[in-house]
């Protein structure tokens, strides 16, 4: 028998994995109600690549949802992906626009006279519900397209419901030619229904609260209070690897849920990656669970470089850090070359350590 939104909430509330809110509770409706169109509605016949004449396809108007951090926005968003029953899609904001940009480089450098069609074309062509979580626009690159290329998954009949932290009039806020954007918040409003989670609770914070965030040495001890503080923040299920291409390449978070992003030490450290892929990381999550960092010298001296830019990274994006590792911040780096710039880097992590780091990001 198919349970309403609502329904599942209550049960997810009966079994003690959420706690009852009165603001999540109000958007349930909402959402069940773009959940009921759409697996209503016929499948839309899709507007061919080379038909240019032929008018947009009307799809079923989609969410966009703001509120603060922690609200749970993604956690509603997992109950009515989950529980939708058309072709779909649920990916990382940040992620996907890094995805289209390489998509719309590999089109010209095929010379496609315009790049944006066979892109859009291919996205909207496999589905009809296309799920963003933490929608923001920070980089030029991406407040360039995105408006021409969510008009395109309009056109075509896809269904667009998104979370972000910001109003839509507060997107690239005081970004480089922004009066270019204005015009993609006009079709938020025209193509989104528009909803903020008023909720005053910030759950994360709430979990967070209290809760030592740097454990060390490495052993049984710090890996089970690392693993209780996963189960906390991503609920044990719903977990994916989250995947961001920059400059052509993937770089890998192995675990990935509502924000909130786990690896070892050695998963972005040994790799070969640099300062672009770190803004990347950081750009992409709220709080990084980081395992493992080993103590570091001459020995290991280019996984110690990686490890300061990724600190620097995470601390510049205001990023709430949680690790495990082999001693105390200060004594991670004790002899070889690099001792003393990483002085700043273990201030710099026992500063992340504050109850309140991040707090107002």
């Amino acid at each position: 028998m198919r349970r309403t939104l609502t329904q599942i909430y209550d049960a997810k509330l009966a079994e003690g994995t959420l706690h009852s809110d009165a603001a999540q509770r109000a958007v349930l409706p909402v959402l069940e109600d773009i959940r009921a169109k759409l697996e209503a509605a016929p499948e839309p016949r899709k507007r061919g690549l080379f038909s240019r004449k032929s008018a947009p396809v009307d799809g079923v108007p989609g969410l966009y949802f703001w509120g603060g951090v922690g609200r749970g926005k993604s956690m509603l968003m997992d109950l009515f992906f989950d529980a939708t029953d058309v072709p779909k899609r649920r990916v990382h904001f940040h992620a996907f626009m890094q995805e289209i940009q390489s998509k719309l480089e590999e089109a010209r450098r095929a010379n496609t006279v315009d790049a944006m069609r066979p892109v859009a074309e291919d996205v909207a062509g496999s589905l009809r519900l296309l799920c963003f979580d933490e929608m923001q626009i920070t980089d030029i690159a991406d407040a360039m397209i995105v408006g021409r290329f969510f008009e395109a998954l309009f056109e075509r009949g896809v269904t667009i419901v998104t979370t972000s932290n910001r109003a839509p009039e507060d997107l690239y806020k005081n970004g480089l030619n922004r009066q270019l954007f204005l015009p993609f918040i006009d079709l938020i409003r025209e193509k989104l229904q528009v909803y903020e989670l008023k909720s005053e609770t910030d759950y994360r914070q709430h979990r967070l609260s209290g809760e030592e965030v740097y454990f060390y040495p490495i052993g049984r001890e710090s890996r089970a209070r690392m693993d209780a503080l996963w189960g906390e923040l991503s609920g044990q299920d719903h977990t994916h690897t989250l995947k961001l291409t920059v400059k052509g390449r993937t770089v890998e978070l192995p675990h990935f849920h509502a924000g909130v992003g786990r690896a070892s030490f050695w998963d972005l450290c040994a790799a070969a990656l640099g300062p672009a892929d770190y803004l990347a990381i950081a750009g992409a999550v709220r709080v990084l669970m980081l395992d493992d960092i080993p103590l570091l010298s001459a020995a290991n001296f280019n996984e110690a470089k990686r490890f300061v830019t990724l600190i620097d990274s995470l601390y510049e994006a205001k990023v709430r850090l949680i690790c495990s590792a082999a001693d105390t911040p200060e004594r991670l780096y004790v002899e070889g070359e690099g001792t003393f710039e990483f002085e700043r880097t273990a201030s710099r992590l026992r500063e992340m350590q504050a109850a309140d780091w991040a707090q107002d990001a």
